[in-house]
């Protein structure tokens, strides 16, 4: 069967002169346009979700996008097994690293695990065949959404992974307060070894959801809460959302939109050492006043000397 040829660097959206960390900016992207967690029940998500981390597997290591590079131009002339090295039972590896397995395309294992036909010898300096051992399987990397509430809360959470051999639930301890970009390692849940050896490990990447109330930068929170212009003069006890729910806050008389208010502890990181959350008063007056409540709109405005402007 023929092997097509797959343009990693198009997968990924870069061109081939791409800086290793424009390639894992661009890879971080599409990773959490496409991850499975976000696209439930989407198979063309998921398959996309695969080709990209296919392509960043190839091309964050320098060794093997030495080798796609180099024989990218020539695939037609190996893509029917005729490269050099021997068929059969032989693995290949490169510096001691396993170069194959895992749930990728007929393309990669060609390249680097010696499916279809592949390359040995010294063909592209260094590749040395061997009869395969017990092998570690592959570590792997997925990403764990969470809400800023469950970030600041911690504790066990269930995580559902699309795994070659079907969805696999664990349960994980998120520490509180974790870093977004912070992973955490799960010792052998990686993918497991082709023949009897260890599993690799599994690297969950925390990564913070969007939130419509509040906005992160760094251990702090930036938030807005609303107040009438009357509790704005005169002064009042409103309502104010946190991650952990309301608290009630003493908006003092004379009180103009824009002022902050800063809410000790009640931002992101440990409980050992939380932020804080700001919030911004802003002013929110009455669309359609009602007959009463314009005439006394209209008698403030005449007897007032209150200049806005001033």
């Amino acid at each position: 069967m023929a092997v097509s040829y797959k343009d990693y660097y198009k997968l990924l959206g870069v061109d081939k002169t791409a800086k290793p960390e424009q390639i894992s900016k661009s890879f971080k992207k599409l990773a959490r346009k496409y991850h499975p967690d976000l696209n439930p029940g989407d198979k063309k998500a998921e398959e996309k979700f695969k080709e990209i981390n296919e392509a960043y597997e190839v091309l964050k290591d320098p060794e093997k996008r030495k080798l796609y590079d180099q024989l990218g131009p020539d695939w037609e002339k190996y893509q029917q097994g005729g490269g050099p090295g021997p068929q059969g039972g032989a693995h290949f590896n490169f510096n001691g690293q396993d170069m194959g397995g895992g749930d990728f395309s007929d393309f990669f294992e060609t390249l680097f695990g010696n499916r279809g036909g592949g390359f040995g010898g010294d063909a592209f300096g260094g590749f040395e065949a061997r009869q395969q051992g017990p092998r570690r399987g592959r570590d792997v990397e997925a990403e764990l959404p969470l809400t800023l509430s469950e970030i600041v809360a911690g504790g066990k959470r269930k995580v559902t992974l699309q795994m070659p051999e079907g969805p696999k639930i664990l349960e994980v301890n998120v520490p509180a307060g974790v870093k977004d970009g912070a992973k955490l390692r799960l010792s052998g849940q990686g993918d497991p070894s082709p023949n009897g050896g260890q599993p690799g490990d599994l690297f969950l990447i925390i990564r913070y959801l969007p939130d419509k109330q509040f906005k992160v930068e760094g251990d702090n929170l930036q938030s807005e809460f609303w107040i009438s212009p009357w509790e704005a003069v005169l002064g009042a006890k409103v309502p104010v959302k946190t991650l952990e729910g309301e608290v009630e806050l003493n908006v003092p008389a004379g009180t103009s939109s824009g002022r902050k208010f800063r809410l000790k502890g009640k931002g992101m990181g440990s409980s050992k050492s939380r932020g804080d959350l700001f919030v911004k008063a802003m002013i929110k007056v009455p669309s359609q006043p009602g007959a009463a409540e314009k005439e006394l709109w209209e008698k403030l405005a005449e007897t007032s000397t209150f200049n806005a402007r001033a």
